[in-house]
């Protein structure tokens, strides 16, 4: 195969944004092969920009249609897992965006009939995965540059949204139409990140806020607080009502402590001897001429890398990625079968809080659909969920 034909399932912001990525041969060895919109205004789009390219308003008819190799699901999170079940099953590659969906019991059906084709690349659109950075803080962390991990933080608070945001769209934070709020829409790449480089916590306690500061009944405001097992710890706080939001992502270990700023700028502390070392061999007047004489800086060393701002590059390096596993067959960064542990990690935060306990992971999948299905029941607008 030369070039894989991208088939793009939802022409709004990100799949117009995919589309134009491909569309001025930024994309490696993909083509757009067809464009799929149910709104009949975007057929008109689509015929501006991207003459010659079949258009379809039934996904399932662009599936059957010869036009496509493979598929990226740029439609609401529900749908993520049914088109990519029914691409994979007209063996068609998949690449589904983020999250995998929105509780982990469908994100199981996509993964186990994704398990049955295993001829077939399936994907996740985690973009951060791609970012040089993050690639960067795990390779320390894989390396053991700072040792045992004893604590991580991340307060993530940068996605202000006025109310006129939730309200372009009747099923924008709603629980039967989007299944949440900023756990499934702003902050799934965080949470994706956190597990990804730090691993799972074994128990989650959660404080949620819904409706807090905005008009809807999803939650706006979040704080978390993760048990990893053995003695580590972690919290995790994101809202979407902090104008003037921050990004500072810290990870302790015993050996050092690596610091993100602005998703930007990475500072990494080494220390010269491990924290128990040190502990094992000072006395008092050592730790008195450690800190009143300024010498801390002697127990480690100071290294701060720069990135800066690579936004645009790190989504069509996952396409690049995608494209390049189906033709050239190279692993994939970010697996399909990667998304369910984002998912199970927001969903533990959400029953954490409906019940008012710490959550141990993995949890009672059902009793999570029972706690989410009462929402949608309540809201009256959707059906709710199998």
């Amino acid at each position: 195969m030369a070039d894989v034909r991208l088939g793009i399932i939802g022409l709004g912001a990100e799949g117009g944004m995919y589309a134009n990525f491909i569309a001025e041969g930024k994309v490696k060895n993909m083509v757009i092969g067809a464009i799929c919109d149910n709104d009949p205004a975007k057929k008109q789009v689509a015929e501006e920009k991207y003459p010659g390219v079949p258009f379809y308003d039934n996904y399932i008819d662009m599936l059957e249609s010869g036009d496509v190799d493979a598929v990226v699901t740029t439609v609401p999170h529900y749908l993520h897992p049914e088109m990519g079940i029914e691409s994979l099953k007209r063996n068609i590659h998949a690449l589904v965006e983020k999250p995998a969906g929105v509780y982990t019991k469908q994100v199981q059906e996509l993964n186990d009939f994704a398990a049955s084709k295993p001829e077939l690349k399936f994907a996740i659109f985690f973009n951060q995965r791609t970012n040089p950075l993050y690639k960067k803080v795990k390779e320390l962390i894989d390396n053991g540059e700072i040792g045992s991990i004893r604590s991580t933080n991340w307060i993530i608070t940068t996605w202000w949204r006025p109310q006129g945001y939730y309200n372009q769209s009747e099923w924008r934070a709603t629980w039967g139409g989007e299944g949440g709020g900023v756990l499934v829409n702003q902050a799934p790449h965080q949470i994706d990140l956190l597990q990804w480089i730090c691993g799972m916590p074994k128990k989650v306690y959660a404080k949620v806020n819904y409706g807090y500061q905005r008009n809807i009944v999803v939650e706006d405001d979040v704080t978390a607080v993760f048990d990893y097992g053995n003695g580590a710890t972690g919290v995790f706080v994101t809202k979407t009502h902090d104008v003037m939001g921050t990004d500072r992502l810290e990870i302790h270990g015993d050996k050092g402590k690596i610091v993100v700023d602005d998703s930007k700028k990475v500072t990494i502390k080494r220390l010269k001897q491990s924290e128990k070392e040190m502990s094992d061999s000072m006395d008092m007047s050592d730790v008195m001429k450690l800190f009143m004489g300024g010498g801390a800086g002697d127990i480690f060393t100071e290294e701060v890398l720069d990135f800066g701002n690579v936004w645009g590059e790190q989504h069509i390096a996952v396409l690049e990625d995608f494209a390049s596993a189906i033709v050239e067959g190279t692993p994939l960064l970010a697996p399909g079968s990667d998304g369910i542990n984002g998912v199970r990690l927001a969903n533990a935060m959400h029953l954490s809080s409906w019940l008012g306990k710490e959550i141990e992971v993995p949890f009672d999948e059902d009793l999570f659909l029972e706690e989410l299905n009462k929402r949608i029941a309540e809201e009256g607008k959707y059906p709710v969920r199998k």
